[in-house]
């Protein structure tokens, strides 16, 4: 079903873009950030996802009729705004970095630049979509790593947030790395593979296990993974599998596996696959779900666990153990006389200090070894030149400093709308998964440590530096 989104905003966006309106300040030009302050699960990155969605709900940013009469109903804005409203045409500028990338706190992802009154309208969707998909997609890179190459396929559909949450979570698992969904919807809409086998409920519909087992892999007997833990994994359920099995090979048909989704599963694991392969299935593969995350995968795995793939639900499509990411959307500079004055949100609590100014982010890499070793923030319109020596500073702005000498620039973020026009096209979700492995390869493992990684480097140009400071002189003098 086609659904109009235009008015899932925060009520004030609608407030202030009518005070604009009649303060007569609607088309000044405005320059917002949306960015985050902090990694989920102290992290040493995340990767940015959802800008396709955000892309969509701007293309179909429109106020239908009854839009307009549900805000006359609230008897609070005038009626040339509703008019306004009712012939609203977006037409700003849209910078953002590609979906896949690893990011860093306090860079903006994502640079709106045009008319106030529209710039600051986008807010609540802006952050509502890359705010969900980035943390999903963050987990999923971290579950994918810790899995060490074994595939990792999302199962969390049934304890999402809502339909929305399974959906787009679906597709955030697959960017960050997952190899499939349960969900089938995201399959027809993304291109995401549906996978999947069968519920304990199929086993104990039938008189017996066994008899569960021949029905299934009569139905299915090229794709046959069996679940072998309802009633006892090694007392029958392995056991009614290799029958199975067997029952299988000697019709021409290839085994495929079972899961084991309770119990003590490093255990089980490499008891079951003893019996496998002591039965003559060494091909046969073991999967093991059931309330995983990455440190459980990563436990099970230096245990010995016999387990070639894992299903993750509620941990991943939730990201159960931090489930905020924490984006925020800021003013950071207006257009006056054609020139950008820099603006700075300030705060006794000094992470919510913003950084001012039209900006743009830069990946600096070593040339030798290939790897990201710093990104820098600087004021829109100026050049790293990476055929000079580049001085970055410590994260902190400590003494520490370190000189780059053999590296390349890359400008992180794109054109995405200019004057309210598509500019870019969203690359499909299987090439947005590959781009990411690409990039996450860049980072140096010491970052992607999961207790204490190393800090990235993420500095500000000596220019965005000065105009900053003298920001924070000027209003904290």
């Amino acid at each position: 079903m086609k659904r109009n989104l235009t008015l899932l905003t925060d009520f004030y966006e609608i407030t202030m873009a009518n005070g604009y309106f009649e303060s007569g300040c609607s088309d000044q030009i405005a320059c917002f950030d949306m960015f985050f302050r902090k990694n989920p699960d102290n992290a040493g990155f995340s990767i940015f996802a959802g800008l396709e969605q955000i892309i969509e709900y701007i293309k179909n940013l429109k106020f239908e009729d009854d839009d307009i009469e549900y805000l006359r109903s609230k008897n609070m804005f005038s009626e040339k705004f509703l008019e306004y409203l009712k012939n609203y045409k977006f037409c700003c500028d849209i910078y953002a970095v590609p979906e896949g990338t690893p990011v860093f706190p306090n860079e903006p992802l994502v640079t709106v630049k045009g008319p106030v009154i529209q710039a600051q309208f986008i807010e609540t969707m802006i952050l509502l979509t890359a705010n969900h998909q980035s943390l999903i997609a963050t987990k999923a890179n971290r579950i994918v790593r810790a899995a060490e190459g074994r595939p990792v396929m999302e199962f969390g559909s049934r304890r999402a947030q809502g339909y929305d949450g399974a959906v787009y979570g679906a597709r955030a698992s697959y960017i960050g790395g997952c190899s499939g969904t349960a969900c089938t919807i995201s399959d027809r809409i993304f291109g995401v593979p549906a996978l999947g086998t069968m519920a304990h409920s199929w086993i104990q519909l039938f008189d017996s296990e066994l008899e569960a087992f021949r029905k299934y892999a009569s139905v299915y007997p090229d794709s046959c993974t069996l679940l072998v833990d309802t009633y006892s994994v090694l007392k029958s359920g392995v056991p009614n599998a290799i029958t199975v099995f067997k029952e299988l090979k000697a019709s021409g048909h290839k085994p495929c596996g079972i899961r084991i989704d309770s119990g003590d599963i490093a255990y089980l694991s490499k008891a079951a696959r003893k019996m496998l392969d002591d039965a003559g299935f060494p091909e046969c593969k073991i999967t093991a779900s059931n309330s995983l995350d990455e440190y459980i995968i990563r436990d099970l795995i230096r245990q010995g666990a016999a387990i070639d793939s894992f299903g993750v639900g509620e941990r991943l499509v939730t990201s159960k153990s931090e489930p905020v990411f924490g984006g925020v959307y800021k003013l950071c500079a207006v257009e006056k006389d054609g020139e950008f004055i820099p603006k700075i949100k300030l705060s006794e609590n000094t992470a919510k200090i913003t950084t001012p100014s039209w900006k743009e982010v830069w990946r600096l890499f070593d040339k030798k070894t290939g790897k990201a070793v710093a990104d820098v923030i600087t004021v829109a319109g100026e050049i790293i030149n990476d055929s000079e020596p580049y001085t970055i500073f410590d994260p902190n702005y400590t003494f520490k400093r370190k000189v780059l000498t053999d590296f390349r620039a890359v400008k992180l973020q794109v054109p995405v709308f200019i004057n309210g026009e598509c500019v870019y096209e969203s690359p499909d979700v299987s090439a947005i998964k590959e781009y990411c492995r690409e990039q996450t390869d860049l980072i140096w493992d010491e970052v992607k440590r999961f207790e204490n990684p190393q800090e990235y480097y993420v500095d500000l140009s000596e220019k965005l530096w000065n105009i900053k400071n003298e920001l924070l002189s000027k209003y904290f003098s």
